[in-house]
């Protein structure tokens, strides 16, 4: 239908958490890869996302851009799916959510950039320290099935995501508590189902 949500991603991306997001919902959808190179440059695309970059979502003729941003929408969007508390109680989901894009995702990127800032430079960035950004997430997912409060929500298929995807490439630490925090994540149906897809749309001279 003409209101479905409209992805633009590609499978070797952070698209891949959108699309767990949307099966997770559940709603019709359809999916336009965006391959890497002109494509995603193409003033088409553009148009769409001005940074040329997956994923963004397209729906009531809205551009979403940013996964946490896109997993926050679709929470809000389809409220029957119960992917966000209720209004009045989604302080720790808005923490993680924006935990995740603010300190997690730029930690993990200067590391694997080799751009951590000297000590004596880490007030300069939101995020502190590579240490200090893993110690609270540590702290946040200890002991605890879901990241912001005692159900699933957006915040755990963001925080799983870049936790689970952090862990198979390196850029997060292997701890026991982040470990523990995944395995009770990834055999999630809707995860399994987007990742499948998600494989299937990798063409087989690029495995």
């Amino acid at each position: 239908m003409a209101d479905d949500p409209i992805l633009y991603t590609n499978p070797r991306s952070r698209g891949r958490i959108a699309r767990w997001m949307l099966e997770e919902v559940g709603c019709p959808y359809t999916v336009q890869i965006v391959e890497y190179g002109p494509p995603m440059k193409a003033p088409a695309y553009l148009a769409i996302n001005p940074m040329g970059k997956v994923p963004a979502l397209v729906h009531n003729g809205q551009v979403i851009t940013e996964c946490g941003a896109i997993c926050a929408y679709l929470a809000d969007a389809f409220p029957e799916a119960g992917l966000a508390p209720p209004a009045g109680a989604r302080g720790a989901f808005y923490r993680w959510l924006f935990f995740g894009s603010g300190c997690v995702e730029p930690a993990w990127s200067a590391k694997v950039l080799g751009l951590l800032p000297p000590a004596d430079r880490q007030s300069m960035v939101g995020y502190g320290s590579y240490d200090l950004v893993m110690d609270t997430l540590e702290q946040a997912v200890s002991g605890r099935r879901f990241i912001a409060g005692d159900r699933f929500s957006a915040a755990d298929v963001y925080i799983g995501a870049q936790i689970g995807w952090g862990m198979q490439f390196g850029s997060i630490e292997p701890r026991p508590a982040f470990q523990a925090y995944w395995d009770g994540l990834k055999g999630r149906e809707a995860h399994r189902r987007a990742a499948a897809l998600d494989d299937a749309d990798i063409p087989p001279d690029a495995t």
